[in-house]
């Protein structure tokens, strides 16, 4: 019974986990989203057309790409302070590296969670499946949106250039 137990425990962080790296992941996108728009709205055209050009939207595209690594950094780095702080790695260093060789479904970081923790190593790999998920689908709606606009202003752009 204590192994089962052990499971629950690990079933609870782990879906408090999740929980916690989707809402930091969905209002990091949210603000991402709206920085961007603003940007796009109260720059492009007005002080430094260079943003409405093609250079432009790679520089745009980049910045939104590094805003979602560190967003994916920030939330390996809450799986990895969790199994510190249980006592599922022996120290910061291994938990981070674990972290996110799980997150990206990796998997050869060659550490292991104690055993009534490897439950958690699983659900991580089932959470950054969602996460890049939702990042990916984050950055082609802005590469449709941006090769949408280009061809709207006529500038033969993205996709069609």
């Amino acid at each position: 019974m204590s192994e089962w137990a052990a499971w629950n425990e690990s079933a609870i962080w782990s879906l408090s986990l999740i929980a916690i790296t989707i809402t930091i992941h969905a209002i990091g996108v949210v603000v991402i989203a709206a920085v961007a728009q603003h940007f796009s709205i109260e720059v492009v055209g007005r002080r430094y057309p260079f943003v409405g050009t093609h250079p432009g939207s790679v520089v745009t595209i980049v910045t939104v790409a590094m805003s979602l690594v560190v967003l994916h950094a920030l939330e390996c780095l809450l799986w990895a302070a969790a199994y510190v702080h249980l006592g599922a790695l022996p120290n910061p260093a291994a938990a981070e590296l674990y972290s996110v060789d799980s997150m990206t479904t990796r998997g050869a970081s060659g550490f292991f969670l104690e055993k009534q923790w490897r439950m958690m190593g699983a659900a991580e790999a089932g959470d950054g499946m969602l996460l890049f998920g939702i990042s990916t689908a984050f950055v082609f709606y802005l590469m449709h949106r941006i090769w949408r606009d280009d061809n709207v202003r006529g500038d033969g752009g993205g996709a069609n250039g």
